[in-house]
């Protein structure tokens, strides 16, 4: 978690919830940056847009558009849609997973 949250006990199971932004060797790891899995407003998509929470995948492989388009498929959300939808948005999610961003 982070701040405020972190080190909150819950009183009935004692579960806590650590700090993840603490000075540990942990948090030199990738998976404890609280950025990356706990979602905060950012505005970098468009100005013109409202603040919004934005979750970014660990790997590609496991969260990236292949793999959610293929989980949304197998969950069946997208049922009696037409074989030209799930070529063209294969198409789409293999595009966004191998963008790269430009310096």
């Amino acid at each position: 978690m982070a701040q405020p949250l972190a080190g909150l006990i819950n009183p009935e199971t004692a579960l806590t919830f650590p700090d993840l932004n603490a000075v540990t060797p942990a948090s030199a790891l990738e998976l404890t940056q609280t950025n990356k899995i706990q979602p905060e407003p950012c505005d970098f998509i468009r100005t013109d847009l409202p603040s919004c929470s934005v979750i970014r995948p660990t790997s590609t492989r496991l969260g990236g558009a292949v793999a959610t388009l293929k989980s949304f498929t197998d969950d069946l959300l997208f049922v009696g849609q037409s074989r030209e939808f799930f070529e063209f948005s294969m198409q789409l999610a293999t595009a966004a997973d191998s963008a790269r961003r430009q310096l």
